[in-house]
């Protein structure tokens, strides 16, 4: 049976978040399953959601957050309209998902990605955003507010005229260009929503020379095409 929204949560050793993620995200209303990729996670974090009530299925490896995307939507081909991709570490404020899915349900546009307010105390990444956000605009003409978004809507058909996507950390960015680059309705919205704070220290420091390199890939895979996208801000109403 087909359903009106599933959602899907790429998750790698979030044990001590995912089952807050996973009840908020059940919560909203028209979301008939949740689905979470354990991609290749040495805790419990299996364990914590499929007590939550999230339906799961595993990668043996870490095999990174596109190949998650890719396995939690085919999880679910089919059996729903419409997408909508969570972090595992937003806790109750998953459940301001709901916010993304309003446009698609509307008809007013394909895909919706997510704006969050900016965390006290986070280390911040101005260099990949400015990075991810440059190379969209000279791609296709629109410059998103915030381009790694991980937090998105998409129609079904949608999600499927983007495969394959980015690998790794360049997932969001391929999938903005190609999305716009293939004539569909991208706006940003305003959620509530918060990740963990990530710091400064020598690991988020990799993790961020990491996303550079994986956006960076992305872009390079997606060169600029002369006919710019016109006019894709987001409407007020959202």
């Amino acid at each position: 049976m087909v359903t009106d929204s599933a959602v899907v949560v790429p998750a790698k050793d979030e044990a001590a978040r995912i089952a807050d993620t996973v009840r908020a995200a059940r919560a909203i209303d028209g979301v008939a399953l949740v689905v979470v990729v354990d991609d290749g996670s040495t805790d419990g974090t299996a364990e914590a959601a499929s007590a939550a009530g999230a339906t799961i299925v595993r990668h043996p490896r870490n095999r990174g957050k596109a190949a998650a995307m890719t396995t939690g939507a085919a999880a679910v081909a089919d059996r729903a309209l419409h997408l909508l991709f969570l972090d595992a570490d937003l806790r109750d404020t998953a459940g301001a998902g709901a916010a993304l899915l309003a446009p698609i349900r509307a008809g007013t546009a394909d895909a919706a990605v997510a704006t969050l307010p900016r965390t006290p105390g986070a280390g911040g990444h101005g260099f990949v955003v400015r990075l991810a956000r440059d190379g969209i605009e000279r791609a296709t003409g629109w410059s998103p507010a915030q381009p790694l978004s991980g937090q998105r809507a998409l129609t079904r058909a949608a999600f499927d005229a983007v495969l394959p996507l980015a690998r790794g950390f360049g997932v969001e960015t391929g999938m903005t260009i190609d999305l716009l680059r293939n004539g569909f309705r991208v706006v940003e919205v305003e959620v509530p929503m918060a990740h963990r704070v990530t710091g400064t220290g020598w690991r988020d420091q990799l993790h961020r020379a990491r996303q550079y390199r994986d956006v960076r890939r992305a872009l390079a895979a997606r060169r600029p095409d002369p006919r710019s996208v016109q006019d894709l801000r987001p409407p007020r109403a959202w």
